[in-house]
């Protein structure tokens, strides 16, 4: 991976996943996509290198759409990166808080900002991401009318900032993976390795117990379990899930092969280096 490749993310310019792709690499030229599946999209045709997409936040939890989109798309998690979030109420020049009668934002904006929603009384639209929403405040030009975006988006659409850091939580973080059409090629050399995957129980009684019990008993973190439900049947339960280890590690190795007793469609979606925010935690704010 290098600073000068071209790098899809979902949104337009100033959205945080714009942040998140330029601070992961510097110097890059990102390339903005209305959708998660045009992201994906990019990616897959090659029209770009790789894709920084969200996948869960702190507050508002997993990215749904990601989680849906990500086991059967044809691409491989390569690395991730985290960023710390905080969210700005932005409105049209002049615009004072009193004159707000709607907000516009990204779903999961919203729900990181309950609380100045709750205060504020006013309707609210979802949109489908931040720097979006900002960008049409500014088209309309209506001062009744403010979003929830990044203090960015509010510099690059002329917009005014109404209030900083308006998220529920100081520790607002969202985490991104990087997206690349061809799997990770990394050592087993003792440093930190995330492996993703995802895999489905077989439907019987105490699948999932059994499934996990060799993670444990082979002493493999586990720092990441997600379910959905697939393909419109309540008994097709899919599973995301996340360790801290390297599938050619021992430990690892005899878990995997246990889980494949007790599930199908065991599915390595990449195998990445773990990012140091795990463990030091001290990335500064955007």
């Amino acid at each position: 991976m290098t600073a000068q490749q071209r790098i899809a993310f979902q949104g337009m310019y100033g959205a945080y996943s714009d942040q998140a792709a330029r601070r992961a690499f510097p110097g890059a030229t990102t390339v903005p996509c209305r959708t998660f599946e045009g992201a994906f999209g990019a990616l897959r045709d090659g029209d770009v290198e790789l894709a920084v997409i969200p996948i869960d936040n702190t507050l508002a939890g997993r990215v749904a759409d990601v989680h849906h989109i990500l086991p059967d798309s044809g691409v491989h998690i390569v690395g991730e990166t985290f960023l710390r979030i905080n969210h700005a109420l932005v409105g049209v020049p002049g615009t004072k808080i009193s004159d707000i009668k709607e907000i516009r934002s990204h779903v999961h904006a919203l729900g990181q900002c309950r609380k100045i929603r709750q205060e504020l009384g006013v309707n609210t639209v979802v949109g489908l991401d931040t720097a979006g929403c900002a960008k049409e405040v500014a088209d309309l030009g209506d001062k009744s009318i403010a979003a929830i975006a990044p203090v960015l988006a509010a510099e690059i659409y002329g917009l005014d900032i109404l209030r900083t850091e308006v998220e529920d939580a100081a520790h607002n973080t969202t985490r991104f993976i990087i997206l690349a059409r061809d799997p990770l090629d990394i050592a087993n050399d003792g440093a930190p390795v995330v492996t993703s995957f995802v895999f489905r129980v077989r439907n019987v009684a105490a699948a999932l117990y059994k499934a996990l019990g060799g993670f444990a008993t082979n002493g493999i973190n586990m720092t990441k379990l997600e379910s959905y439900m697939v393909e419109g049947h309540f008994t097709a339960t899919q599973f995301f899930a996340e360790v801290e280890a390297h599938p050619e590690q021992l430990g690892l190795r005899h878990a995997l092969e246990e889980l494949q007793f007790f599930s199908h469609e065991v599915r390595i979606l990449g195998v990445y280096p773990s990012h140091s925010f795990r463990r030091e935690n001290d990335l500064p704010a955007e």
